[in-house]
């Protein structure tokens, strides 16, 4: 299938001003990916106000238009003007979309701009080497190497992440006549699409035109297995899981799709393997995804049973370290109580990726009203550090909150150092 940069533009949206108070729950999609479920109470040039019932407590919360993707309201969606291009949402939760409906959406969003393409001017170092060359052994010039300038510069900086997407069409079309370029160039975009934005119909549409569910870039294809099951078709993402080579990333994605037998199959069958560690952390997260508390105790048990010794002796520890953290916080999780929680200011940390991270909670009169993070070591964090958060307050809870795609350990990280920042704080 042969890709067509872009056909049209996207139309210009407006948000739509509410007034009347609907029957069915007005639904806010954020930048990041988030939706908040409400009623839309306020909206001015600069911010949009939704009012929420969570636990039977009533209270309203504020969002700036550059946070907000979209708003449903009824069968209607509309684009709030600072947000980068939506894909549509269905008019009720978690309605599925036929294979004919997706492939649709897909194609038809992803041929077009997003709406934030005109305001962003194409931005890079003029010492970039656009060849797209590979650099030599050890040798590490963010300014001269495309694949180090993204991995240094552009994924760990929102602000230039919708740079780093046009750097990137840019290169597609300079090696318009490279195959093996253009496929680079294509998968690229879709993972900026996927980790950046959560633009599932963008990321699949540039996936699909990169040919990536073939064995050759089968890890990229959990991915998109992932886009076509947020979109509505479960039966199209567990087709393509069916397709490639067994691997530990499966493992969540199964479990996010209620696959939970299949996820701990897997994980099962590595168990007394050389990658043990990696799958029994899978499966007790797969199972604390799924609700079931205890099993994912028992597998982050034989965790810490493991040994650490060769090659695998560091990447142990770390996870054996995790390990800890996740069964702390599952123990917290079920004693929590917000209304034990005097209000006040609390921190908490937890191992991520790279390191230590902090948060502060805030509680008032027993609900959480923020979550920040403080100080963290992450590079390749995405919408982490702002979607768990937002999870975590949209919930008032810290159990259940599915870690974000892309920033895995950096999202359970957060949801585990809020579990002991409230603790620290029970009466």
């Amino acid at each position: 299938m042969r890709p067509f940069f872009f056909l049209s533009p996207l139309p210009f949206l407006i948000l739509l001003v509410l007034t009347v108070p609907l029957a069915r729950a007005d639904v806010v999609e954020l930048v990041d990916g988030n939706k908040i479920e409400g009623q839309v109470i306020a909206k001015d040039s600069e911010s949009i106000t939704v009012q929420m019932t969570v636990n039977g407590r009533t209270f309203t919360r504020r969002w700036t238009l550059d946070k907000v993707r979209a708003v449903t309201a009824g069968d209607r969606t509309e684009a709030s003007p600072n947000g980068p291009a939506i894909t549509p949402a269905p008019p009720h939760a978690n309605q599925e979309r036929s294979r004919e409906e997706v492939k649709a959406l897909i194609d038809g969003q992803g041929r077009k701009k997003p709406d934030w393409w005109d305001s962003v001017a194409l931005n890079y170092p003029r010492t970039l080497d656009l060849t797209w060359s590979d650099p030599p052994a050890r040798q590490w010039d963010n300014q001269r190497y495309v694949g180090q300038y993204i991995w240094d510069i552009i994924n760990p900086n929102p602000g230039k992440w919708r740079d780093g997407i046009r750097l990137v069409h840019h290169l597609l079309g300079l090696h318009k006549d490279n195959p093996g370029l253009r496929r680079r160039a294509m998968n690229e975009l879709g993972r900026m699409y996927f980790d950046f934005y959560h633009d599932y119909a963008r990321a699949a549409f540039w996936w699909q035109n990169a040919e990536i569910d073939d064995q050759d870039s089968y890890r990229t294809g959990v991915q998109l297995a992932e886009c076509y099951w947020r979109l509505g078709s479960k039966p199209m993402a567990l087709e393509l899981l069916d397709k490639l080579p067994p691997q530990f990333s499966m493992i969540k994605a199964w479990a996010q799709m209620g696959e939970l037998e299949r996820a701990l199959s897997l994980a099962e069958a590595n168990a007394s393997g050389p990658s043990a560690d990696v799958a029994l952390i899978y499966a007790g997260d797969a199972c604390r995804v799924a609700g079931k508390d205890q099993q994912a105790l028992e597998y982050y048990q034989k965790v810490l049973q493991l040994q650490p010794s060769g090659r695998a002796r560091n990447r142990i520890l770390a996870n054996q370290q995790r390990a800890k953290a996740s069964s702390e916080a599952v123990r917290l999780f079920a004693s929590l109580d917000l209304k034990r929680i005097p209000d006040g200011t609390y921190r908490g940390s937890s191992l991520g990726y790279q390191d230590q991270l902090w948060v502060e909670v805030t509680v008032r009169s027993s609900r959480i009203e923020s979550v920040n993070v403080i100080q963290h070591q992450e590079k390749q964090f995405f919408n982490a550090m702002t979607e768990t958060p937002q999870k975590i307050i949209a919930k008032q809870s810290v159990q259940g909150i599915d870690a974000t795609s892309g920033a895995t350990l950096t999202s359970q990280a957060i949801i585990q150092a809020t579990a002991k920042a409230l603790a620290s704080g029970v009466k």
